[in-house]
């Protein structure tokens, strides 16, 4: 059974990019759902992940009136100036190894939207693990994967990228930037957004496929603050801090505190 959504025409420039990006886009992209205006990309999209052939399916919007990004943070989602976009993936059906597919799919579609990025702009963006991308120390993009069942069968991956140049929310203005705003130019929203789309869909095929050690590798040479960084995060005992010391082979941050090394695997870090 199929859901249906009140969704809005896509745009001529953004189904001229999409067609132009076909043969890369499989096994994304079979159904792309534009709206002009909405709550929340991933909302859409955790509506939709029931239906049987809902993998693959794109929710793209011009704005979002209650974006969100991890630790339940408003993400800024004013309309023409971002890219919002969330898709509906099964990472679980993966050849091998679906459970370690699934977790390291949050740095897939980072390392993904980092190669998508440089490929239509030229700049390259670094990995702060686990879901930001950086130009310099200001974060352009984010990433949000959410389960849409308790069995993780299909996972809801939404993401933002700041834009179009202009002000920023005054708690993120200092730590936040936009494509345009680091380039001095206009960057078209429509092909970004069929370049991520074709980007994730070749990092979800390595996933599907078993290739992790070729997703880890991509992902480390984009983040240089996986080593040598300092760290602070919470945990039940009290603060704790240390040295980065890269990532495992299923994607948890290593940290050296003193002679051992932590394993963390979520919450929040912060970066000194």
């Amino acid at each position: 059974m199929k859901s249906s959504l009140s969704n809005d025409p896509l745009p001529a420039d953004f189904a001229e990019a999409f067609d132009a990006a076909r043969a890369r886009l499989p096994p994304l992209g079979h159904r792309v759902l534009f709206f002009n205006r909405t709550s929340s990309t991933n909302d859409l999209a955790l509506m939709l992940a029931a239906d049987v052939d809902a993998e693959g399916t794109v929710v793209v919007a011009d704005e979002q009136t209650s974006g969100r990004g991890r630790q339940g943070r408003v993400w800024h989602s004013p309309p023409q100036r971002g890219l919002y976009v969330s898709i509906v993936l099964r990472p679980s059906r993966a050849r091998t190894g679906g459970e370690r597919a699934t977790g390291l799919l949050t740095l897939a579609a980072g390392l993904a939207l980092a190669e998508a990025v440089e490929e239509v702009t030229g700049l390259p963006p670094g990995i702060k693990w686990p879901n930001d991308l950086l130009i310099g120390r200001r974060k352009v993009a984010g990433i949000l994967a959410e389960s849409a069942s308790s069995d993780l069968a299909h996972i809801v991956l939404g993401y933002g990228i700041n834009v179009g140049a202009g002000k920023f929310p005054p708690d993120v203005d200092a730590r936040a930037t936009s494509l345009e705003s680091e380039l001095g130019r206009a960057v078209s929203r429509a092909t970004l957004c069929a370049a991520t789309v074709a980007a994730i869909a070749q990092r979800y095929r390595d996933l599907l496929d078993g290739q992790f050690d070729a997703i880890l590798d991509a992902w480390r040479a984009r983040s240089p603050s996986s080593r040598d960084a300092r760290v602070t995060w919470s945990t039940p005992a009290g603060p704790q801090s240390g040295i980065t010391d890269g990532i495992d082979e299923r994607g948890a941050l290593l940290v050296r505190v003193g002679e051992r090394i932590e394993r963390i695997v979520g919450g929040e870090v912060t970066w000194l």
